[in-house]
């Protein structure tokens, strides 16, 4: 998001491998130990503003650069259904995906049945509504553009063929990815 809005920003690393998350500094700034979290040392009414959770950071930029966010009410709706449905789904079905089927030490089978279903069932939703974008002439997933709920989908689409194993029979799905990473922004993020 800060790359396609072209505002300076620097990068802090948190690196959790070592419990950095749970120092007191960063707890200040991200309550639920988790990243990523952002400090805006220009926020409203000129003070500084700590946003934390992925769907608040994007919508708090959105709304203070005016972009990315529709231009309607009606198209503010669908970008945050989409929004929603990443940080409330997508993501953490995802996250589960990937501990349970990588990092668990044990493996549990009925977990990791489980979380590889709704993933394949969550990436099926997403071709979907890509498909009905298609239909309607629009590329992107929500409102009539490119906007935060595309943001917020594609970083953990990047790792699909590791959520399903084959990506096959999403279309939609990977022509989307496809075009999000040829977004100059987006390769210039992926590259940090």
């Amino acid at each position: 998001m800060l790359e396609e809005l072209a505002v300076p920003y620097t990068i802090h690393k948190v690196d959790i491998s070592k419990g950095e998350q749970f120092t007191p500094e960063f707890l200040a700034i991200a309550p639920n130990n988790k990243i990523p979290a952002i400090v805006d040392p220009e926020g409203p009414d000129g003070e500084p503003i700590s946003i934390f959770e992925s769907g608040a950071i994007l919508t708090y930029l959105a709304e203070k650069f005016g972009q990315f966010y529709g231009q309607s009410w009606t198209e503010r709706v669908k970008i945050d259904e989409w929004l929603f449905w990443q940080v409330g789904g997508f993501g953490p079905m995802l996250g589960q995906n990937n501990h349970f089927t990588v990092y668990a030490p044990e493996k549990v089978p009925y977990a990791i049945k489980r979380f590889q279903d709704e993933s394949r069932r969550l990436y099926t939703v997403l071709d979907g509504q890509l498909r009905r974008q298609h239909a309607r002439g629009q590329d992107y997933v929500a409102g009539n553009g490119y906007s935060i709920a595309d943001i917020a989908i594609f970083d953990w689409s990047q790792s699909a063929e590791r959520h399903l194993g084959a990506v096959e029979g999403l279309p939609d799905f990977l022509s989307w990815r496809a075009l999000m990473q040829s977004r100059p922004a987006v390769q210039r993020a992926l590259a940090l």
